[in-house]
């Protein structure tokens, strides 16, 4: 067994490696895989550390996603797993005190994104529209959130495909059939384009920003909403549209707890 590396993104790639060799689908998300998807990594100003890694598998493979993290040195968190392992699991890399979620079949944290359906279209990361979404869904974002968005649309551009572009027709289809992954999305584009002014970045960086920001939002505003979104729409804020996610002890913590 080769040891868990200490280059939170190089054991990223170790672990999807193993994963691909063993024809088991685990792909990335999160921080790290921003990462992952910049040529020649990200921008300066947009930088950040990164504590934990997150994956995904499908729903036919969650055993074996945790049979492999074992084999590769991981703790399994006993009683979490045993509580949730049909949706979600967690590891621990007790040396380098780092946590590995792994979301098995959706992604659920604010809102719920059917991240598993698309696996298939990249060989070490979720889509990108998939990898934007899981930041746009958050409710209460925080400057590392705000940076991965940046991120990924300072590297790549919007467009109708999936081929190093942010497929804004699919974000776009997501987001008209669930009100409230639409209405916190908007809150997390307008928060987005708030706080670019602080971003340590040029002025044509921002404006290529900004930009990329509102041809995202034309084209989730231009797809036509069903009779579910629109009914909820009437509702609006009167009844909360999110989920409050759910927090799990860290790797320092003993991970049999």
């Amino acid at each position: 067994m080769t040891s868990i590396r200490p280059d939170i993104v190089d054991e990223a790639r170790r672990v999807v490696a193993e994963a691909n060799a063993e024809q088991l689908t685990l792909r990335v998300l999160g921080g790290v895989a921003v990462h992952l998807h910049t040529a020649s990594g990200v921008h300066p100003g947009l930088t950040r550390p990164y504590r934990d890694i997150d994956l995904v598998t499908t729903r036919k493979h969650g055993r074996e996603a945790a049979r492999l993290l074992q084999s590769l040195g991981y703790q399994p968190n006993e009683r979490f797993n045993a509580m949730n392992g049909s949706t979600r699991l967690v590891f621990y890399d007790i040396e380098h005190e780092r946590q590995v979620d792994v979301f098995v079949g959706e992604f659920r944290m604010c809102h719920e994104i059917p991240i598993a359906d698309r696996l298939d279209l990249d060989q070490e990361t979720v889509p990108l529209a998939e990898l934007l979404l899981t930041k746009l869904q958050i409710v209460r974002l925080n400057d590392k959130d705000l940076r991965d968005i940046w991120a990924i649309l300072h590297e790549h551009d919007v467009a109708e495909h999936d081929d190093d572009s942010v497929n804004a027709a699919h974000v776009a289809r997501l987001l008209a059939a669930d009100w409230g992954l639409w209405r916190t999305s908007r809150q997390t584009v307008e928060a987005a384009r708030e706080h670019l002014a602080d971003a340590q970045l040029d002025e044509a960086d921002r404006l290529l920003l900004h930009e990329r920001l509102d041809r995202l939002w034309e084209r989730v505003e231009s797809e036509p909403k069903g009779l579910r979104w629109r009914s909820r729409a009437k509702l609006g804020d009167r009844s909360q549209w999110y989920e409050e996610p759910e927090e799990i002890a860290h790797a320092s913590v003993d991970p049999t707890a």
